[in-house]
């Protein structure tokens, strides 16, 4: 065989061998390069589902993918924390969580049993909403105001019920502080998320409920509901007839919030991505209204202010969990 043949031959060998091993690194796809599953711990219904339904669809169009809402309801949203936390930490199992993330690991700890999940085990993106929870009765309910509600509950200790998303979560938190700071005690019936919770209210299962807007303002524009006070220290931009527990001399103060967080070991580049996203989402008309038709105006804090928001409520949540004490 003629030699040059033979040595072009070996040439184009080794350029192919050199070739083939620098590739793959070229050739990773960008991220996302398949569908991104969007964990809600919650069944349908309450707050994080309403503002995970629009954030998928608009992420996705950000994200030149299919973001899908998998609803992973129970336990007050710990089952489907727990399970983000557990998911491979590439990216495609995202997280949107309401602020019982930051409650339920000192409850596991104050009922004996290891956590599900920790904090660290997540990184802030976004924070999207932040509305105090409403107390609210069914619009047929004898109670005309607050007062009415609290000098009835005085009368008849264990009688009026409410319901919850479940021990510790976000609807159970708020009546837990208005039973503190008022001194009546009421029977806690929880439930696996907030959206069954309002369904047992409307239906006459429970008698009262603390919810975000989100969850109850339809049902109170369509005169189902009524709402008798919130947890805020300024007017409801969707309720803003309704006065605060403040305002009637109640000091308390509790916020449900949501949030979208990746997992903390996820490639940096996918953080990044994903945060990105979330800024210029934060900075689109019609994700802004979107996210307004829920009932809960957005919010809008980026990774690094949520990340500090995040760990100061962590520190407000223990003390609140303690203050709760052991539930049984």
């Amino acid at each position: 065989m003629n030699p040059c043949r033979r040595s072009f031959g070996c040439m184009l060998g080794a350029a192919l061998v050199v070739a083939a091993s620098v590739w793959p690194a070229h050739a990773q796809a960008a991220y996302p390069d398949k569908p991104v599953t969007l964990i809600v711990p919650f069944p349908p219904g309450g707050v994080a589902d309403a503002v995970a339904r629009p954030l998928a669809e608009a992420l996705g169009r950000e994200l030149k993918q299919s973001v899908v809402v998998e609803n992973k309801g129970g336990a007050g949203g710990a089952l489907g924390i727990g399970a983000a936390a557990r998911a491979p930490a590439d990216g495609y199992t995202l997280l949107l969580s309401l602020s019982s993330i930051s409650m339920l690991p000192e409850a596991d700890h104050l009922l004996g049993r290891k956590p599900s999940f920790q904090p660290e085990q997540f990184k802030p993106i976004a924070r999207i909403t932040a509305d105090p929870t409403v107390l609210v009765i069914r619009a047929d309910a004898p109670w005309k105001t607050l007062e009415d509600f609290l000098a009835d509950a005085k009368r008849r200790p264990g009688q009026v019920n409410y319901g919850s998303s479940g021990n510790y979560g976000t609807v159970h938190v708020p009546m837990a502080q208005l039973e503190k700071a008022t001194g009546i005690k009421m029977t806690h019936i929880p439930f696996t998320g907030a959206g069954p919770a309002v369904t047992a209210l409307l239906g006459g299962q429970v008698d009262v409920l603390a919810s975000g807007p989100a969850s109850v303002v339809q049902h109170i524009k369509a005169g189902k509901l009524r709402a008798l006070a919130h947890w805020g220290d300024k007017p409801l931009t969707s309720l803003p007839e309704v006065p605060s527990l403040r305002d009637r001399g109640i000091p308390v103060q509790y916020a449900q919030w949501s949030g979208l967080f990746a997992p903390a070991a996820a490639p940096t580049e996918v953080i990044e991505t994903l945060r990105a996203a979330m800024q210029r989402l934060s900075r689109d008309p019609a994700f802004r209204q979107a996210i307004h038709n829920t009932g809960s105006p957005l919010d809008y804090l980026d990774a690094d202010e949520f990340s500090r928001y995040w760990a100061q409520d962590i520190v407000k949540m223990k003390d609140l969990a303690k203050h709760i004490g052991r539930l049984e």
